[in-house]
């Protein structure tokens, strides 16, 4: 973590900004504003890019893409640009957590990958460009869309060690942690062999 140079209410205010920003459901605005249904009646009812592809729109799930990374870039950048590092970090995290528990909807959002990958480009690029190749990488090789998603989140700390972004390190490894939490269901799967494979119905 940086060092804290912000006074607790100026932390507390990029919070409450980070994680309204963060708890836009972007993925049910999406595919409300496409006429694709009610995305919580879809696949596994969760608000995330995987589960609006489902939906048979590949424009609606990039969109969500999109804008579930941007989100947690913007949280970053308004909070750096206007108070600080440690701001940043602050309005990251609770952006991060809006969009996996936003009080909207009964604390029940999405897995976070997206929003994790636009927030690490924001603190760190270098970290964000290599977290995303990662998922990538993993996905391709596994063809598992939740193994590259767990990849990456856990390789966030490493490459923020390796790329020399300590401070983003810790912030990272928190982040981890509630990616996987996110994703205990799939990991069952995936112990088990039933997780689905990317273009499998």
């Amino acid at each position: 973590m940086p060092v804290l140079e912000s006074s607790a209410a100026v932390l507390i205010l990029w919070a409450v900004i980070g994680y309204g920003l963060g708890s836009v459901p972007f993925g049910l605005v999406v595919t409300k504003a496409f006429g694709l249904g009610n995305l919580r009646e879809i696949g596994s009812g969760n608000i995330g890019t995987t589960n609006v592809l489902r939906t048979g729109s590949k424009a609606a799930a990039a969109l969500t893409l999109l804008l579930d990374g941007g989100k947690g870039a913007a949280a970053v950048l308004l909070a750096r640009s206007l108070a600080g590092e440690d701001a940043s970090q602050m309005a990251g995290l609770m952006a991060f957590l809006g969009h996996c528990f936003p009080v909207w909807l009964g604390f029940k959002g999405g897995k976070g990958v997206a929003t994790f990958l636009g927030l690490m480009l924001a603190l760190a690029w270098p970290v964000g460009i290599a977290c995303c190749l990662t998922w990538l990488a993993a996905a391709a090789m596994t063809r598992i869309s939740s193994m590259g998603a767990l990849v990456s989140a856990a390789s966030g700390a490493v490459w923020a060690l390796l790329l020399g972004y300590h401070p983003v390190a810790l912030l990272a490894a928190m982040l981890a942690a509630v990616v996987f939490i996110r994703h205990s269901a799939n990991i069952a799967r995936l112990r088990a062999g039933t997780e689905p494979r990317i273009g499998q119905k």
